[in-house]
């Protein structure tokens, strides 16, 4: 139970092409969104959608990878960590951001069209 402390996985579809930044060193970093769906039946019997964002960092070899293969519309399966951060915006205001940090990133179904 130990490796369940802080895991999340994922199935969804990409919302955008993974915006690729090439650090100091060379080392990648992939930002990227993705939505899942669940549907459920309200009281009046009418199926419902909920979608939910999801934003996500990947670094090094998977950021290579997302830059690779990774398009809008893909639909992925992802493994990795909640990671967050806080930054002070240009105002001055504190502002706070949870991340999906992706450890792991699989490619599903058909590759979306660029």
């Amino acid at each position: 139970m130990y490796a369940l402390k802080n895991k999340v996985q994922l199935i969804g579809n990409v919302g955008n092409a993974p915006e690729i930044r090439t650090l100091d060193g060379g080392k990648k970093l992939a930002r990227f969104s993705v939505a899942t769906n669940e549907s459920y039946r309200n009281q009046k019997g009418e199926k419902i959608t909920d979608t939910q964002w999801h934003n996500l960092i990947a670094w090094g070899k998977v950021a290579e990878i997302a830059e690779k293969y990774i398009v809008k519309g893909s639909e992925v399966a992802i493994e990795g960590k909640l990671v967050n951060r806080s930054y002070t915006d240009k105002e001055g205001v504190k502002k706070y951001v949870t991340e999906v940090q992706v450890a792991e990133v699989l490619l599903l179904g058909e590759k979306a069209s660029k």
